[in-house]
């Protein structure tokens, strides 16, 4: 049984970072690329991130464009783990974080979701 289980979310005021993560247990986790999706109060499902298994083809990542250059994703293989470095955060990054198998219009996207995290930017 595939599951994903975010952490790391919380309130930071404006400007500040948070890392998020997400341990994925019941598949091959190095096999399988992962993204990030995230949810606004009152809004749709949004993609933020994807990442590739890495295996074959070295890193690859894509982002967002409203969050290039702010937003890192990595993931350790090792550990099962898929990560989303946020920093410069602003008050339109509030939403709940999702982590997800697949990338980003993969048949695999969006298949299975955790119970998310919450991130809140507030002064």
């Amino acid at each position: 049984e595939v599951q994903l289980v975010e952490s790391g979310g919380g309130l930071v005021q404006p400007g500040g970072s948070l890392k998020l993560s997400c341990a994925a247990s019941g598949f091959i986790f190095s096999d399988v690329a992962m993204s990030w999706v995230r949810q606004a109060p009152g809004k749709g499902l949004e993609w933020v991130s994807s990442i590739n298994s890495i295996e074959e083809h070295g890193i690859i990542t894509e982002y967002e464009d409203p969050v290039k250059g702010r937003f890192t994703i990595s993931r350790d293989n090792d550990r099962n783990t898929l990560y989303l470095q946020m920093n410069s955060l602003k008050n339109e990054d509030t939403a709940m974080y999702y982590c997800t198998q697949g990338w980003r219009g993969s048949s695999l996207f969006g298949r299975y979701r955790g119970q998310g995290t919450q991130v809140t930017v507030s002064s």
